[in-house]
């Protein structure tokens, strides 16, 4: 067993060091002092085919993974899926009243593609998109009800202070999203 003393690092470095573990270890102890490095780890976990659950300690989380047989099953990527990155709340440069009628505009039509992307991704002042726009939510709703995964940077929703405000999607990490970024073809909006 390896225990991982991962208080006080920030995002991604606590899934980092639990998924490199969890390489040579069946069973692997990580703490945090947060509820969303928990959360992180316990997602990895969960994708990597482990079990895990979360303890909460006084000030800090104990995230006891155990993994299976099948530990680090990789599964076959479509070389088409489509990654798209929003790294604003706005599309494009210019009038910011411009930009929130071209981004609901874009998440509407998006939904009219044949294949859907494999995944939205929003980091920074993106993170407004899934939280606070309400016309871009609906659309959204959508495209996770037809089996698109929304995955907002929960770094950056804690920056803003919004989130409890997502309504779409879930809160992911960095980690999650550069493996994304590299797994797919991205495309940049």
């Amino acid at each position: 067993m390896k225990k991982i003393n991962a208080r006080g690092l920030d995002c991604p470095e606590p899934v980092v060091l639990t998924k490199k573990a969890l390489k040579d270890n069946e069973e692997v102890i990580t703490i945090v002092d947060n509820k969303a490095a928990a959360n992180n780890v316990k997602k990895l976990a969960k994708k990597l085919g482990a079990e895990a659950e979360i303890n909460e300690i006084e000030n800090d989380y104990e995230i006891n993974i155990k993994n299976n047989e099948n530990k680090h099953k990789n599964e076959q990527k479509d070389s088409t899926a489509k990654v798209y990155f929003f790294k604003s709340d706005k599309l494009g440069k210019g009038a910011d009243e411009l930009g929130d009628v071209l981004i609901k505009g874009f998440l509407h039509t998006l939904l009219e593609t044949d294949p859907l992307p494999e995944k939205l991704i929003f980091i920074n002042s993106g993170v407004k998109i899934v939280t606070e726009n309400e016309d871009a939510i609906e659309s959204l709703q959508e495209l996770e009800d037809k089996g698109v995964n929304i995955l907002a940077c929960g770094t950056c929703l804690d920056y803003y202070g919004i989130e409890d405000q997502l309504a779409v999607g879930e809160i992911s990490n960095m980690y999650e999203i550069v493996e994304s970024l590299n797994s797919f073809k991205v495309v940049t909006v």
